[in-house]
C-alpha cells in the first residue's frame, strides 16, 4: 500500500514563498521519479516538475526559475520549494509518481496566492 502525504501549504501574498513536503510510505520512493502537480479551480490537473532518481529536474515553463523540487531519498520525502509566488501560482498541489497513478493520489495541499 502507498501512501502519498502532502503538507506545507497555505496563503501567502504574491513575491512569497512556501517550501511544500510529500512523505511517501512505501517501496516506490527509490524506484520512480516523483514529481509534483497542481489543480487549479475550474482547470484540469498539470505537471509543474518532475525529479528523477539521479536527481535530475525538470520543469514546467511557468515556474522555471522560481520554484525548485528536491528529494530525499533518506526520508522518502520529495520537496517543492516554491518562490516568487503569483497569483496564478493558487491550487491545490499534489505529489505522484511520473507518469502518475490514479491509485497514488493523495489530498493535496491548497496553496493561494492572494494580497
Amino acid at each position: 500500500q502507498v501512501q502519498l502525504v502532502e503538507s506545507g501549504g497555505g496563503l501567502v501574498q504574491p513575491g512569497g514563498s512556501l517550501r511544500l513536503s510529500c512523505a511517501a510510505s512505501g517501496s516506490i520512493f527509490n524506484t520512480y521519479t516523483m514529481a509534483w502537480y497542481r489543480q487549479a479551480p475550474g482547470k484540469q490537473r498539470e505537471l509543474v516538475a518532475r525529479i528523477r532518481t539521479s536527481a535530475r529536474t525538470i520543469y514546467q515553463d511557468s515556474v522555471k526559475g522560481r520554484f525548485t523540487i528536491s528529494r530525499d531519498n533518506a526520508k522518502n520525502t520529495v520537496y517543492l520549494q516554491m518562490n516568487r509566488l503569483k497569483l496564478e501560482d493558487t491550487a491545490v498541489y499534489y505529489c505522484n509518481v511520473f507518469p502518475p497513478r490514479d491509485d497514488y493520489w493523495g489530498q493535496g495541499t491548497q496553496v493561494t496566492v492572494s494580497s
